[in-house]
C-alpha cells in the first residue's frame, strides 16, 4: 500500500474588522457590565463587521494574507474550502464568492458547515485530499459575520460573539510530520442546545418566524459548557494517543476561543495551563474563524516556531468536536 504524503501548512493569515465593541459599549445596549462579562467569559472586546461587509469579504482578506505568507499566487490553489455558519447567502457557496474576490480561478470550491468546529474539519478534509494526491495546494478559511445572527437585546448571547476570519494554505511536503491524524465526532441528538432555529427548510422565513426571533442564535449555555469541556478534553487525549505523542511534547495547545472558563477547565483537566493559547479577550467567539485567527496569531507572535508540536481542538453546534496534532515546519 502506497503511503500518504506529508501535508504541511505553508502560510497563515487573519483579518478582523476595524470596529471594536467593548464590554462598556454593551452596557449601553443590555443589562450587563464589563466586570460581569469579563469574569464569566474572559472577553473584553470583539470586532463587528461594517454593514456592507459579508463573510466572503472577511474571508478574502484573510486568504490574501495567508497566500502572501505562503509566497504563492491565488491561481496556484487547487482546492478552496470555506468553513462558516454565517454564509453570504444560502447559495452559491461563500467559497465561490471568495474565489472570485481573490482570483483563485483554478480552484474548486465549497463551504463546510460544522459551526465552531468548521476550520478543523476543513483543515482535515483538505489535508486528506492533498495526502491522497487528488490536489497539490489547498486554501482553508474560517470566516464569520456572527453579528448578523445575534439578538442585540439578548444579553446571554450578544456579549459572546464577534466577527472575523482566518486562513491557512496547505501543500504536500515540508519538514517534519506536518498535519497529523485528527479525531472528530458529532452528536446530533443535542442540536437544540445550540442553534439558529429559523430560516431554513424546516422553519422557513416568515413574518411569524421573525416575530419569534427564531432567525437569531439561541444557546443553552450551561449545557453547552459541560459538553464542550468534556468533548474537547477527550478529543485531545485521543488525538495524542492516535499520533503516539505525549502532552509533555506539545509546545502549544490552541482551543476554540469560546469562553475563558471552558478553556481554563480543559487546561486544568489536561494539566497544560502554561501552554494554552488564548485571544478570546480581544475577539470573543468568532465561531469557525476563532481557531484560524488564534493559529495565525500564535505563529506571528512567535509562540509557535519551526519544529514545535501543536494541538488544535474545537467544539461547536451540531454538536461537533475534534482535535488534531501538527508539527510546525515553516
Amino acid at each position: 500500500m502506497e503511503s500518504k504524503r506529508i501535508v504541511s501548512i505553508i502560510g497563515t493569515g487573519s483579518y478582523v474588522p476595524e470596529k471594536v465593541v467593548t464590554n462598556h459599549d454593551l452596557e449601553k445596549l443590555v443589562d450587563t457590565s464589563d466586570e460581569w462579562i469579563y469574569s464569566r467569559t474572559g472577553m473584553r472586546e470583539r470586532r463587528i463587521a461594517a454593514e456592507g461587509q459579508a463573510a466572503s469579504d472577511l474571508g478574502a482578506e484573510a486568504a490574501k494574507k495567508a497566500l502572501a505568507d505562503a509566497g504563492i499566487g491565488a491561481e496556484e490553489v487547487d482546492l478552496l474550502i470555506v468553513a462558516t455558519l454565517s454564509p453570504d447567502m444560502f447559495f452559491p457557496s461563500t467559497a465561490c464568492f471568495v474565489q472570485d474576490k481573490i482570483g483563485a480561478k483554478n480552484a474548486f470550491c465549497f463551504d463546510l458547515g460544522a459551526a465552531c468546529s468548521g476550520f478543523l474539519y476543513a483543515l482535515d478534509n483538505a489535508k486528506n485530499q492533498i495526502a491522497s494526491g487528488a490536489v497539490e495546494t489547498a486554501l482553508v478559511i474560517g470566516t464569520e459575520k456572527m453579528s448578523t445572527f445575534l439578538d442585540w437585546e439578548d444579553r446571554s448571547t450578544c456579549i459572546l460573539f464577534g466577527d472575523g476570519a482566518g486562513a491557512a494554505v496547505l501543500r504536500a511536503g515540508g519538514e517534519g510530520r506536518g498535519i497529523m491524524d485528527s479525531v472528530m465526532g458529532s452528536d446530533g441528538s443535542l442540536a437544540e442546545l445550540l442553534q439558529t432555529p429559523g430560516g431554513g427548510s424546516r422553519n422557513p422565513m416568515s413574518h411569524e418566524m421573525l416575530d419569534r426571533k427564531e432567525n437569531f442564535l439561541s444557546m443553552q449555555g450551561r449545557e453547552v459548557f459541560k459538553h464542550a469541556v468534556t468533548r474537547m478534553t477527550e478529543s485531545v487525549v485521543q488525538a495524542l494517543e492516535k499520533n503516539g505523542v505525549s502532552a509533555d511534547e506539545i509546545k502549544c495547545f490552541i482551543p476554540h476561543q469560546a469562553n475563558i472558563r471552558i478553556i481554563d477547565a480543559i487546561a486544568k483537566r489536561l494539566n497544560v495551563a502554561d501552554r494554552m493559547y488564548t485571544n478570546v479577550d480581544k475577539y470573543a467567539n468568532t465561531s469557525s474563524a476563532a481557531l484560524a485567527i488564534a493559529l495565525d496569531e500564535a505563529v506571528k507572535d512567535g509562540t509557535i516556531t519551526k519544529g514545535d508540536l501543536v494541538v488544535l481542538t474545537v467544539f461547536g453546534g451540531g454538536f461537533t468536536w475534534g482535535a488534531n496534532v501538527l508539527e510546525w515546519g515553516k
